[in-house]
């Protein structure tokens, strides 16, 4: 159920600022566009903001023209407004995501949050966190209904990438039967599964092919094959014509191998930054190992951001605290037999 107070507090104000996580994910830009689409559905005034543009590989969800990526945009939205604005975060497990602006963002006197992660860090007035959910589209879907709004064509759409990103076209234990009651109405308004498929898995471009295939070649399997990791160096992205968003997705290679239990995916930027995504098959907690590295997210789907070491540096660490966590949990499951 939707708490009363976030629909109370939707219903109460008349302009409404959308803000979701920096380098958002499908589930981020199709939870933002669709609860946009939904507010104005029952007559709010609604500004998105985005800290970047959208990601040539979400370029295909509708109404991406909503998203403004100029602060003074927002600051002038607010100022109209005059007193009268309500803003919402989606799926930010925390307020760092937000961005170089959470500052000014965090201002504002009312700030809902609605999220899913598992490892959430309280900010914002009022929250809706419930990490049973298989996605933060599930939610705005969920909350559509409390509000008694309409969900449109292109609203359904939006949702079911929402949704699809965020289950692995729905493989993981996240996905629920409430999950798939919510997919069978939005295929009711009518989104074909075959069209957003296509433009997921089938809209890949050359440089990202030349990108797979250098990060295929950097795979490690360590812990008798149980724990694999791949990186991304600058040098691949720059030799390649790739872009860190076409990395999306490339964790899933190594994850499939059948004696691996927990997968990394370690990405270095220009900026000096290392990311770090972590995926599980359910063997082990990554997002209590993101936890130790200051970063979260999901039992089976986590990551984390840090600076001043190097990949090799980040692999080494990552090694022993996930052999660790991996030997914890097979301790765990001896003591259950």
């Amino acid at each position: 159920m939707v708490p009363e107070e976030i629909v109370q507090a939707i219903r109460e104000r008349s302009n409404i600022v959308l803000f979701t996580h920096t380098h958002p994910d499908g589930d981020a830009l199709g939870s933002l566009l669709a609860l946009a689409s939904i507010l104005e559905s029952i007559g709010k005034t609604v500004f998105c903001y985005l800290e970047e543009p959208v990601s040539h590989l979400y370029d295909f969800l509708p109404e991406t023209e909503r998203a403004q990526t100029r602060l003074e945009k927002y600051r002038t939205f607010r100022q109209s407004a005059a007193g009268d604005i309500l803003a919402i975060a989606l799926d930010c497990g925390d307020c760092d995501r937000l961005g170089e602006n959470k500052g000014e963002f965090l201002k504002e006197t009312s700030f809902l949050v609605i999220d899913h992660h598992q490892s959430h860090e309280d900010f914002g007035t009022a929250r809706w966190v419930d990490a049973t959910r298989s996605s933060t589209g599930e939610m705005v879907y969920e909350l559509a209904l409390a509000l008694g709004a309409a969900v449109d064509k292109n609203c359904a759409f939006n949702l079911y990438v929402a949704i699809c990103t965020d289950t692995g076209s729905f493989r993981y234990e996240c996905t629920s039967a409430r999950t798939m009651h919510i997919v069978g109405e939005l295929l009711k308004a009518g989104v074909r599964p075959d069209t957003v498929a296509g433009y997921l898995y089938d809209n890949y471009s050359r440089e990202r092919l030349k990108l797979l295939e250098m990060a295929l070649g950097s795979v490690e399997l360590s812990h008798d094959g149980q724990i694999a990791f791949m990186h991304v160096s600058q040098k691949m992205l720059d030799d390649s014509g790739a872009s860190i968003e076409d990395l999306e997705g490339f964790i899933n290679f190594p994850r499939s191998l059948k004696v691996v239990k927990v997968a990394a995916l370690i990405k270095e930027s220009g900026s000096g930054h290392v990311a770090v995504s972590l995926r599980a098959k359910g063997q082990c907690n990554v997002s209590e190992v993101a936890k130790k590295f200051k970063g979260g997210g999901h039992r089976n789907a986590a990551g984390f951001r840090c600076s001043g070491k190097n990949v090799g540096q980040v692999i080494e660490e990552l090694r022993t605290v996930l052999a660790r966590a991996l030997e914890n949990d097979d301790h765990d499951q001896a003591g259950h037999c």
